[in-house]
């Protein structure tokens, strides 16, 4: 049970990589996060999970070995996390920058379609933010978070607190 069956820094090394692959699979996803998964995206994550497990502990069943490997996740976890707020390339690898989607009350039509979004998607946010229409919106902008912000033509809607909505994508 608490015997290893291969040696601790390969179930580290094993671990670090799959950690590094999903990163990037999930940075190349898209602006998305965990709680705007649709099912498709959840089952996605699930069998991904599934499939990973043997190749992180190899020959390896031992509870030590997955004790290992949890500590290596979570320190890796915890390592990107601190490089990210503190080293700029870090940060900007990790994370996407902003995508403007609508200024001046017009679309940006390859925006929209780069960010595989609908415009019924950003109405929705629009919405959200009080507005009514297009023509009402001088700034429509997805946040690296997933979020739209919207910012009104009109000075009197940008002073109300409004929630940002999560966008989920349909497939």
């Amino acid at each position: 049970m608490w015997e290893l069956h291969v040696p601790a820094w390969e179930l580290m090394v094993r671990a670090a990589v799959i950690y590094l692959a999903l990163l990037v699979a999930l940075r190349l996803f898209g602006k998305r996060e965990v709680g705007q998964f649709t099912l498709i995206d959840l089952v996605l994550i699930l069998l991904v999970a599934n499939a990973v497990q043997p190749a992180m502990t190899g020959p390896d069943t031992s509870l030590a070995g997955g004790l290992v490997i949890i500590a290596t996740l979570v320190t890796m976890n915890r390592a990107i996390a601190w490089a990210r707020s503190r080293v700029p390339l870090i940060q900007r690898l990790v994370e996407s920058e902003p995508t403007v989607l609508a200024r001046n009350g017009h679309w940006i039509t390859h925006a929209l379609e780069r960010e595989e979004l609908s415009i019924e998607d950003c109405e929705m946010a629009m919405r959200e933010h009080g507005v009514g229409h297009i023509n009402e919106v001088k700034l429509a902008v997805l946040e690296a978070d997933g979020m739209i912000s919207i910012v009104p033509m009109d000075r009197t809607l940008a002073g109300r607190r409004r929630p940002r909505v999560r966008i989920v994508r349909r497939l």
